[in-house]
């Protein structure tokens, strides 16, 4: 059987898992009967509930005697390092591009990836049917955007398509019969070339390792694509690490390959398939899987370094330990060790203490990933505000730019570009109508100044903006820039907060806890009304007197609490602060600076 492997690159929201969803049941990969989950790749609790691709997961359909080996990617930038690590398995790239949004920060990311490999892409103009489509602007971006990521000539000379993920057709002209996904099966089977690995079929076996999985019954999972020759289960074989070192020497116990959504047990695998193989207890992403008698491993893509890190310690607040049941700096650093392990854009560093640990990455919301699958797994965290990890070229300290594309009502792109290019350093690169009363600004912007800008800036587009960054480049320290303005609220006591304490408080500022919750000396429970932090009681009751009449006591009525979600907590925090995570509740409250951090704090600005 014939084989080509792809895979499908868009932007957050662009229809990519939709689009899959169609190529599998139209392929015939379901029964006719089979009932299947909405966006079926999207298999993981936390990508269900927030609408988005976490994970790099690989399935494959047959058509026309052709396996087609998919993987679909992550949109966002924050789990890059899946990208960087999946592309080298494929031979072929789907861009899927929104007809009315275009290219954005996330598909220019993962396709600048793609484009330095050598591989030409396909482009799908999708949802063209929505009314505010403009798929011929749209097509000239893509090229404009190829030009510029420097595609050779036979990349620029790409075809493109048509197409509705959601109705299931994709056709070479907009005016097309708009049936089914046929043209784009033909268009992939013909234009993405067989994997130049069916050549060294009988060479010695050799497979790069680019994602870790685990099973209970059989341990370890490595997947990957075959280099070269042929694999049989109970083969004996070697893992060597990325200098060539022997990591260990192991029995292959099973080999499975993806058939729809499903993996099955094989016999054999043959150069350029991508499957998972077991019976490995050391070997680990970017190891290479080979013959005894290969000495020389395989090339592994480098991995863009982390940009933030965030200090990840133990929860020794007055409520520690009554939710979670994994409390020990012990088990969270096996944890920790562990995510790091199949995680390659994550590092995990000791601080000097021992009790708290540095973890390193690409962004906010992959931290706030981790944190929320560790908080389900029942661990208990301390967690520091983010900081930005600087570089020294040359004497000089340079830190990491962002681009931030918005889409803004015309109405507040003042407001946006103010805050954007004033407090924050930011330098406005672009900025043009995008249709609709909506404006497109394009900033670049030190990654200091966007972390906690998220929720101030859907207060000032009235909750209509839509905020996308990547990381640009490196630049020179662009000096200090001021963190939260407002001050906040602190109990001075510990106890259950009381509905008459927290109604007189409301004058105060905002409040992020309600009646009966729980709280402690250091608790933060509001945000004050001005700059400076303010010690409150929210345990003082009404004083009781012996007079009771008509019309002296007045109804408690409170303004309903800012409910803050895990994100929105991390970027809120100052350095001097912490968030406080256990299974059942996410708390602040204020910490004490040691005098290490207190300086590289000032320095941070």
């Amino acid at each position: 059987m014939d084989l080509r492997n792809i895979a499908i690159i868009a932007h957050v929201d662009h229809g990519k898992t939709t689009l899959v969803d169609e190529l599998l049941k139209q392929s015939g990969a379901f029964r006719a009967n089979q009932e299947v989950a909405e966006r079926a790749m999207d298999s993981n609790d936390l990508e269900r509930e927030r609408g988005i691709t976490i994970f790099a997961k690989p399935t494959s359909l047959e058509w026309k005697n052709t396996r087609i080996n998919i993987v679909d990617t992550p949109g966002h930038a924050d789990f890059g390092g899946e990208v960087e690590r999946i592309l080298s398995m494929v031979d072929g790239v789907v861009l899927l591009v929104d007809a009315a949004e275009g290219p954005m920060p996330q598909t220019k990311f993962v396709t600048s990836k793609a484009l330095a490999l050598g591989l030409r892409p396909i482009v799908v103009l999708n949802k063209v049917d929505k009314p505010d489509a403009e798929p011929d602007r749209a097509l000239d971006e893509c090229f404009d955007l190829f030009a510029s990521l420097d595609a050779d000539d036979d990349q620029l000379d790409f075809p493109h398509m048509y197409a509705s993920g959601r109705s299931g057709w994709a056709d070479h002209e907009l005016d097309g019969p708009r049936k089914d996904l046929t043209a784009l099966f033909d268009l992939i089977v013909n234009h993405v070339p067989a994997p130049k690995q069916i050549a060294h079929q009988d060479d010695d076996f050799r497979m790069l390792a680019t994602t870790l999985g685990a099973d209970p019954f059989v341990g370890r999972i490595l997947t990957g694509r075959v280099e070269s020759g042929t694999l049989k289960v109970g083969a004996t074989v070697q893992a060597l690490s990325r200098i060539g070192q022997k990591i260990e020497q192991f029995r292959v116990t099973r080999i499975q390959a993806f058939r729809g959504l499903a993996t099955t047990d094989i016999d054999a695998a043959q150069a350029g398939d991508i499957v998972s193989i077991a019976g490995m207890s050391k070997a680990t992403v970017a190891d290479t899987i080979c013959a005894l008698a290969v000495d020389e491993p395989i090339d592994s893509q480098p991995i863009d370094p982390p940009t933030i890190t965030v200090t990840f310690g133990i929860n020794d607040s007055p409520l520690a330990g009554r939710d979670g049941k994994k409390v020990q700096s012990r088990v969270i650093r096996e944890r920790l060790m562990k995510e790091a392990e199949s995680n390659v854009a994550i590092k995990i560093s000791d601080t000097p203490g021992g009790e708290a640990f540095e973890v390193a990455g690409r962004g906010e919301l992959q931290m706030g990933v981790l944190i929320e699958n560790m908080r389900r797994e029942g661990f208990e965290l301390g967690i520091s505000r983010p900081r930005v990890l600087m570089r020294e070229e040359d004497g000089q300290t340079l830190e990491p730019i962002e681009e931030a594309t918005i889409d803004v009502d015309d109405d507040y792109s003042g407001a946006v570009i103010e805050k954007l290019t004033g407090a924050r350093k930011g330098d406005l690169v672009e900025m043009r109508p995008a249709g609709a009363g909506k404006t497109r600004i394009i900033a670049h912007v030190p990654s200091r100044g966007l972390i906690g800008y998220h929720g101030e800036f859907l207060t000032d587009t009235r909750g209509t903006g839509v905020l996308n960054r990547v990381f640009h480049g490196w630049a020179p320290h662009k000096g200090p820039i001021p963190g939260r303005r407002a001050g906040v609220l602190i109990s001075m006591e510990d106890g259950e907060a009381v509905a008459f304490a927290l109604w007189n408080l409301e004058d105060r500022g905002k409040m992020f806890i309600g009646a009966q919750t729980k709280v402690y000396k250091g608790m933060i429970i509001g945000e004050h009304s001005r700059e400076n932090d303010l010690e409150v009681n929210p345990l003082k009751g009404k004083k009781l007197t012996n007079v009771r009449a008509s019309g002296t006591d007045e109804a408690v009525r409170l303004t309903t609490p800012v409910t803050l979600s895990l994100e929105e907590a991390i970027a809120y925090i100052n350095d001097d602060e912490l968030v406080e995570v256990t299974p059942n509740a996410i708390r602040l409250r204020k910490r004490h600076l040691d005098p290490h951090e207190r300086k590289r704090a000032s320095k941070q600005g």
